[in-house]
């Protein structure tokens, strides 16, 4: 199957790069509106197009991945899919649920396949909680909370502009959310979520969403870019036991009950007075455990499209489940800015 790459920066490239090392898939070429990045692109021996219409018009290509800015995803994935390619969209998909519906209604008109590039579907450190929360390892999980941490700010290009798309919400947390909406099959019950602009006063650098899950289970979400410590990548607590990983190559424990009948503790003292709710439990009563492991391989993202387009298997990012992400985001803006809580989210979805 042939493919081409709109749009050659860095996920372009990285594509690129990607679909090299996928097997049946071949890269036609890319097509970049900078004509140095189409040079670079043929210094490395890949072909470039003079122009989109030179690549829509190539009948060889049967799938278009579109890598460009937030902005400009709509109108180039509708004009590749009413020239009648399958079409992968980097994410965000689009800027809001509305644009979502054009596209997805011009890819039903025009009978293609048309997915979003939720890559990170695949990291280890959240498939590794995933099998946690699936397999109750911990008991019944109450909180978890997942973070991204960094320190550089918001990369001076277009994904620190609004109109453009930026900020941290389109960027990361559309990552973040989308996990955690793939792990937990519940209704959401409430959201309410602040930003931060400490870099930059254009778009966020920054959030926290705090959402409420039907049984009494709350996930935090969190993306900063002004953190010079980073706190753990994930937290999971759970009614016998906690764990946690310290970032993405999976560092951390599990911590688990051993002994739910020795429950007094030696007092800490503090330096106002003595706490014994709050000392920690002797290690004859709990047991340290490591993480589990998952394999997994971003390769089979495009073997998925591949076979989704042969009508061989169902495509695995699906449309909804892009449009309830989407809405999330739109309803953590909300929040943000009128500082409220969103408690009709599922109405919304509906």
């Amino acid at each position: 199957m042939r493919i081409a790459v709109i749009g050659y920066g860095g996920m372009g490239g990285w594509h690129c790069e990607r679909i090299a090392q996928i097997e049946g898939l071949e890269l036609a070429g890319i097509y970049d509106i900078l004509e140095e990045r189409r040079n670079a692109a043929e210094a490395k021996g890949i072909h470039a197009y003079a122009s989109l219409e030179d690549l829509l018009a190539d009948e060889t290509v049967e799938l278009v991945t579109v890598a460009i800015p937030n902005q400009l995803h709509k109108p180039v994935c509708i004009q590749a899919m009413e020239a009648g390619k399958n079409v992968v969209c980097e994410k965000p998909v689009c800027l809001d649920h509305e644009e979502l519906q054009d596209m997805i209604d011009v890819a039903k008109a025009n009978n293609v396949l048309f997915t979003v590039h939720q890559n990170r579907r695949w990291d280890e450190d959240y498939l590794v909680v995933k099998k946690l929360f699936e397999e109750n390892t911990l008991g019944k999980i109450f909180r978890i909370e997942s973070r991204v941490h960094g320190s550089r700010g918001i990369p001076g290009d277009w994904r620190n502009r609004k109109e453009c798309g930026g900020g941290m919400v389109l960027d990361w947390g559309v990552h973040l959310l989308d996990q955690i909406m793939q792990m937990i099959p519940k209704k959401v019950v409430s959201i309410y979520s602040t930003l931060s602009f400490v870099t930059n006063e254009g778009c966020d650098d920054g959030f926290t969403v705090t959402i409420q899950f039907e049984d009494e289970l709350t996930v935090v979400v969190e993306v900063g870019t002004s953190n010079f410590i980073n706190m753990p990548r994930w937290y999971v607590l759970g009614e016998n036991g906690s764990a946690v990983i310290e970032d993405w190559n999976i560092n951390g424990k599990i911590v688990m009950v051993s002994d739910w009948e020795k429950r007094d503790a030696v007092p800490v003292v503090t330096a106002a007075g003595l706490t014994k709710t709050m000392a920690p439990r002797t290690n004859e009563t709990i047991k340290e455990y490591p993480l589990p492991r998952v394999d997994t391989t971003i390769n089979d993202y495009y073997y998925n499209v591949m076979a989704a387009i042969r009508g061989e298997e169902e495509q695995l990012i699906k449309h909804d489940e892009v449009m309830r992400v989407m809405k999330l985001m739109e309803a953590l803006f909300e929040s943000a800015e009128q500082n409220k809580v969103i408690t009709d989210f599922e109405e919304r979805c509906k």
